[in-house]
Order: C-alpha cells, then structure tokens, then sequence
C-alpha cells in the first residue's frame, strides 16, 4: 500500500491512503466541493523494509469557494 503526503491547501500535511490506480492527480470531497492535489516527483520508499510507498501530492484549486461567507454568516 501507498500513501499521498498532501501540501498546501486546507488539508495540508495530511495522510491519506493511495490507491495503486491513482494518476498522477487526487481529488479529495471537501465541503461542498472537492479539492485537487496534483503529485510531484516520483514514489518514495519503493524498497523492502524502508516503509510504505509515498508521494508527495501539492494543491492545486478547489471546485467551490473554501470559505464563501468569511465572517461565518449569511446575510
């Protein structure tokens, strides 16, 4: 198993389990839309006994307004 080592963005620093199949962008629910990462560089860790395999995915845009009313209220 891999695991995506997410940067940037709101769910920066996160983990999150990879999928063998995942492309080279993760796209993430988030609230009323979802947020794009999009990996950079190649697996790390491919070897016997060094850990699982990760890549390192950054933030690249979202499908909605993160924080559309930025006083918390709707008017």
């Amino acid at each position: 198993m891999a695991i995506a080592r997410l940067s940037g963005g709101p769910l920066d620093g996160q983990v999150v389990p990879l999928d063998d199949d995942t492309d080279d962008t993760l796209i993430v629910p988030y609230g009323e839309g979802q947020l794009v990462y999009r990996r950079q560089g190649v697996l790390e860790h491919t070897g016997e006994g060094d850990g699982p395999s990760q890549a390192t995915f950054v933030f690249g845009e979202e499908t909605e307004d993160i924080n559309p009313d930025a006083e918390g209220r709707l008017d």
